[in-house]
């Protein structure tokens, strides 16, 4: 039996949550893959999975013993890339993640360069609002905003990102414009449906410096772009970060309020796993493209976000 293989079957029917999604997944028929696993535990002389007509999961020796396949697989990777000469040149595939709008606007063009500076350097760019997984996702690189969790994660600061409020002026003629953030809870809102939704906004006096929760009832939960659009339509009030907000504030179909009120920017970071030896194509990307991302963000936060003038 190849242990090897059967290692990444079962660990493939844990992430996928059945045996048909797992095989889908690799290629190989179903009867296949199960007959795999079961010789897996055959072998051990333990029950790894626990099976239903709807439902797989792991028993806790299944827990334990994929943990350390897991382990075992990425050393086995990491031998492989280095016998082909991955961590003697810069070569092979890099996944970087980013956030959908966030990579389109500033990553993608450090991509760009990169490519055309390293021939034998093939990227896969993972676009999404949410977090993805680094080391389930087999992923190289990602770029985070916000505050990170004591994930463990190596972090590379890129900058920072204004977490702002805005309105359309047509919502701000009719119903005015907040002077606090407390006065959010008479108006309608609309939010995000990531980290910064919820009941209550952030904010920060402007004279102690300290946080305050202003509660809020969003009319409309939606991704950073609809809330955008939505708020240009008038729907209510968005709280969004500086850069999803950019180009209606530059054309004034939105405009910021509360700024005195604005929070401590967003931290943004590019993170990577933890590696004994980092491959020379994740050096060259991350001395790469720090720089170039910090020049990016201050270049767009110095620039200004002029309101147009009031009649």
């Amino acid at each position: 039996m190849d242990r090897l293989e059967a290692m990444a079957m079962l660990l493939t029917a844990i992430d996928k949550g059945s045996l048909s999604a797992a095989a889908r997944e690799m290629g190989v028929p179903v009867p296949t893959l199960s007959r795999k696993v079961a010789d897996l535990e055959n072998r051990l002389g333990t029950q790894l999975l626990t099976r239903t007509t709807r439902k797989l999961a792991p028993t806790e020796a299944g827990v334990a013993y994929a943990a350390a396949a897991r382990r075992i697989l990425d050393e086995v990777d990491e031998a492989e890339r280095e016998a082909v000469g991955e961590f003697r040149a810069p070569r092979g595939e890099l996944v970087v993640t980013a956030p959908l709008l966030f990579g389109r606007r500033h990553v993608l063009p450090v991509i760009a360069d990169f490519l055309a500076l390293f021939p034998e350097i093939n990227v896969r760019l993972v676009l999404g609002d949410r977090n993805a997984d680094l080391i389930e996702d087999h992923i190289d690189m990602a770029v985070r905003i916000g505050r990170l969790a004591d994930s463990g994660m190596i972090a590379t600061r890129i900058g920072s990102m204004r977490l702002i409020v805005c309105a359309s002026p047509a919502l701000l003629s009719a119903r005015g414009e907040p002077r606090r953030p407390e006065d959010l809870a008479h108006g309608p809102c609309v939010a995000t449906d990531g980290p910064l939704s919820g009941s209550a906004w952030r904010f920060r006096r402007p004279e102690t410096g300290a946080e305050i929760d202003a509660p809020v009832a969003p009319r409309l939960v939606t991704s950073a772009e609809a809330v955008v659009d939505a708020a240009v339509l008038g729907v209510g009030f968005a709280r969004l970060l500086h850069y999803q907000a950019y180009d209606a504030i530059q054309a004034g179909t939105l405009r910021l309020v509360l700024e005195a009120y604005e929070p401590e920017p967003a931290p943004i970071h590019l993170v990577h796993v933890p590696r004994t030896q980092m491959p020379l194509k994740m050096r060259r990307f991350l001395d790469f493209a720090a720089p170039r991302l910090r020049k990016s963000l201050t270049k767009r936060e110095n620039s200004t976000l002029a309101q147009p003038e009031q009649p």
